[in-house]
């Protein structure tokens, strides 16, 4: 049987390298190769660049509200095809369709249509010097980069490109070699609504060529997200040429549940921030304390539930709620961090084991994990695993909790169960990271900047700051008096 190929997009189509080099695309909750790419070579990078170059300049000249009512015709067209869109991130990632249906395009949509309503809203200022007067412009960078990540392909296309585009700006994606096809999709949706060729390319393939955007002259930002040791790699690389960068990198997030917290929403967070995607979410809620005085009630309810109410099978199956690993790498890698754990004296209360469920047999699946009698200096505890492994802790009192928490080189997420609502607040303005939630957790809607402190990131995506970040502020001084001069 011949295998479907993927190629790079550029310049409104398809294009074909010419070297023939390829990487397979791995269906993770079968195992089985569902297609395999072309890797972009000389050819398709050098179109790459000069498609983005005539685009920018069309797009660029462009008024914000033309490109607004664009992008606003290929927001709706991503509503149109969500389901469709849904079925490749299903296919791509191994997660449920009952999560990629209803989140993965559906906030990505969302960030495009955030920032098309956007962009007509960027104005400058002007300033009466007595005479003179100066003005800004807000102006676009110029050819950006994205680099996204496996776990919410689309979405991550989608949350780079909508900024970058709203503010008249080209952008070359380059998607996780392992979930592709979400950004290829996305590009042709922008072309059907009328961006201009070149505007948005997908280039194809690993980290050489990412590596090669993060060098290269022409390319005036980079984002990127993906884990800390790569954000550094890709740092360096755009240094070389002094790029801006933003940094979307990884977490190990604590969620602190009070003694007054309703116990049942609490489980729901620690689940949903551990268990949903399969573990494989940079935000996840990996360390939860827990006050001591409500831990057995705690735990009893989190055991009960996580065993009965989490469904692995089919991931195109509705009534699936967990989904297989990315692949057979990473569930041994994920398998290492829980043999750690057992090794360094935790203990698993359910979990911890490698699986096959009905329909998905040959999936790369990794039971959900609960760890108990942690301590805050254990591997599983420290370091961040991607996968759906949940440490819990207990805690005495909030200073104490607050110290913990904030113990670590990461900052991405935190957040806290609780009724007392100055407490919830006072705490929450004491944690070391960029996106907090209260009696919730997990919800980024595209309003909202999300960023990390710390090694957690650089800059912000989403929110009006994501727009301000592809901009650049031209300052213009007009002389309206004769001009003094000694010479």
């Amino acid at each position: 049987m011949t295998i479907p190929r993927l190629q790079n997009f550029i310049n409104g189509q398809s294009l074909a390298n010419e070297s023939g080099e390829t990487i397979e695309v791995i269906n993770p909750a079968t195992g089985e190769v569902i297609y395999e790419i072309e890797v972009a070579d000389e050819k398709v990078k050098s179109a790459a660049i000069e498609s983005a170059q005539a685009g920018f300049k069309q797009w660029s000249a462009m008024t914000a509200m033309e490109r607004s009512r664009i992008l606003l015709k290929a927001v709706a067209l991503l509503r149109e095809k969500n389901d469709e869109l849904a079925s490749y991130e299903v296919l791509d990632t191994g997660k449920p369709m009952q999560e990629a249906n209803c989140v993965d395009v559906v906030t990505g949509t969302d960030a495009i249509e955030f920032f098309a309503n956007l962009a007509p809203t960027q104005v400058g200022q002007q300033q009466d010097l007595g005479g003179d007067f100066y003005y800004t412009r807000k102006e676009p960078l110029g050819i950006c980069a994205g680099i996204g990540a496996w776990n919410y392909p689309i979405q991550i296309a989608c949350w780079k490109s909508a900024p970058a585009l709203a503010a008249g700006n080209a952008m070359i994606f380059k998607p996780s070699e392992e979930t592709p096809r979400g950004a290829v999709e996305l590009a042709k949706v922008f072309i059907e609504a009328g961006v201009p060729a070149g505007v948005f390319n997908v280039v194809l393939g690993a980290g050489d060529v990412g590596q090669w955007l993060t060098h290269h002259e022409l390319i005036e930002k980079v984002s990127f997200t993906g884990e800390v040791g790569t954000g550094r790699k890709v740092m360096e690389s755009a240094a070389s040429t002094l790029k801006d960068v933003t940094m979307e990198l990884g977490g190990k997030s604590p969620l602190i549940v009070f003694e007054d917290a309703d116990i049942s929403q609490s489980v729901s967070a620690a689940m949903l921030g551990n268990f949903y995607t399969q573990g494989e979410v940079c935000t996840n809620c990996t360390r939860v304390f827990v006050h001591e005085s409500v831990y057995e009630q705690f735990i009893s309810e989190l055991v009960e539930r996580t065993k009965n109410n989490i469904k692995a099978g089919d991931p195109q199956d509705l009534s699936v709620n967990f989904g297989a690993m990315i692949s057979q790498k990473h569930q041994q890698l994920v398998m290492d961090y829980i043999a750690k754990g057992k090794e360094e004296g935790a203990t698993v209360l359910t979990g911890g084991n490698t699986f096959s469920p009905a329909g998905a047999e040959n999936g790369y699946f990794v039971e959900p994990t609960i760890f108990t009698d942690c301590t805050d200096d254990m591997t599983i505890v420290k370091e961040e695993i991607f996968g759906p492994v949940m440490s819990v802790l207990t805690f005495k009192d909030e200073e104490e909790v607050i110290r913990r928490a904030n113990d670590t080189p990461l900052g991405l997420a935190a957040g806290l169960m609780t009724q007392n609502i100055t407490r919830a607040h006072r705490v929450i303005h004491q944690l070391e990271a960029g996106i907090c939630w209260i009696n919730t957790w997990g919800a980024s809607p595209a309003e909202m900047p999300v960023g990390g402190y710390k090694l957690s990131g650089i800059g912000r995506e989403n929110g009006i700051e994501a727009l301000n970040q592809y901009t650049q502020t031209k300052s213009v001084y007009m002389g309206m008096v004769e001009l003094e001069s000694p010479f």
